[in-house]
């Protein structure tokens, strides 16, 4: 086999001299524009092929890669969900594959560290098998590296992306990866009885957000029916007051912690700082949403924290979501995030602490 240098690396370029970096970037299904949007205010022009119509493309960035890494992280981006750098690409083939696996025993960052391998490939891939094959294959080709392949906690992420004509590949830490999932899609596993999946978006905010929900005691769930959200704060010991003009789900019935208002949220009244967590997960218009809510945040004592997820219902979401925001604001809320999670769909969450 005829000994391969990285594209990148093989004839002089742009790339090649650092000056800029490339990276398969992914959003929500539908938000990819959005995501070009964000790279193209943070850098400038952005050269983009999509890879996969809506939600993945090919971005060239104009800043070196230690730069991308640090103005994203100073700039939390709410569309773009995951990057992975493109330090190598080839055709697609067996033969590519064996170059990579030759291309990758040569990093040495990767000697006698803990690796997460993490596999992409699109419906018309090169490779017919699964990822998980792939992976496989990869880590039986890097065994002489002394490495320790693992899913959670790795030094080193391995991101790999097999289209039909081509393949790209990348090694980055995870935090410069926006996510430390493959592709920035976090999967939780249904439980039996679980009352709805919108109970992952909780779990997803818990994880990637860093809200420490167990360390709050009392807790308003607006629009609350049928009670998934409700029942996740139940799960981390809080006293929760649901409101709701339906009915909760019959697995609620009599929970000692848990208050049920059947009224609209605007027919209610609580004391003042009565809770220090406010929820909210309503189909609403979210000027509607967003003005029923702070009509609510006298109830939200000083240092509590609020999460609420914003509908995009319009052809401008980064317009809407500064409008937004600029209406929590106005009302003593700070908001620390605003992102589009995994398992938000035509929505963001935003995370927000009352001061």
């Amino acid at each position: 086999m005829n000994e391969f240098n990285p594209i990148i690396e093989q004839r002089p370029s742009p790339e090649a001299s650092g000056t800029v970096s490339r990276y398969i970037c992914t959003a929500n299904h539908g938000f990819a524009p959005y995501a070009q949007e964000e790279l193209r205010r943070l850098f400038g022009s952005v050269k983009s092929t999509l890879l996969l119509p809506g939600e993945i493309f090919l971005a060239t960035l104009q800043a070196e890669p230690e730069d991308v890494a640090r103005r994203l992280a100073e700039n939390p981006p709410i569309f773009l969900r995951h990057i992975q750098p493109v330090q190598l690409q080839d055709e697609g083939g067996s033969e590519a594959l064996e170059r990579l696996a030759v291309y990758l025993g040569r990093r040495s960052e990767l000697q006698g560290e803990r690796i997460a391998i993490q596999v992409r490939k699109t419906d018309d891939s090169f490779w017919h098998d699964s990822p998980g094959e792939l992976r496989e294959w990869l880590q039986a080709r890097l065994e002489g590296a002394a490495a320790e392949f693992t899913v959670q906690s790795p030094a080193w992420i391995v991101s790999v992306y097999a289209a039909a004509g081509a393949l790209y590949a990348g090694v980055s830490r995870p935090e410069d990866n926006l996510s430390d999932w493959n592709g920035g899609a976090i999967r939780f596993r249904r439980e039996d009885g679980q009352i709805s999946r919108a109970k992952f978006k909780l779990m997803e905010a818990e994880k990637e957000l860093g809200i420490p929900f167990g360390s709050f005691r009392r807790a308003l769930d607006i629009g609350a029916a049928p009670g998934g959200w409700t029942s996740f704060l139940l799960e981390r010991g809080l006293v929760v007051t649901a409101v709701d003009p339906a009915r909760m789900h019959e697995s609620l019935k009599d929970h000692p912690a848990l208050k049920v208002l059947r009224k609209n949220a605007g027919e209610v009244k609580f004391k003042e700082n009565e809770f220090d967590l406010l929820v909210c997960d309503m189909s609403w218009s979210p000027k509607l949403m967003a003005k029923l809510v702070t009509g609510l945040l006298y109830s939200l004592a000083p240092g509590g924290t609020a999460v609420v997820t914003v509908k995009l219902m319009y052809k401008k979401p980064l317009a809407l979501i500064r409008e937004i925001t600029a209406m929590f604001e106005a009302e003593r809320m700070q908001v620390q995030r605003a992102k589009q999670l995994f398992h938000n769909r035509d929505e963001i969450t935003l995370y927000m602490i009352k001061y």
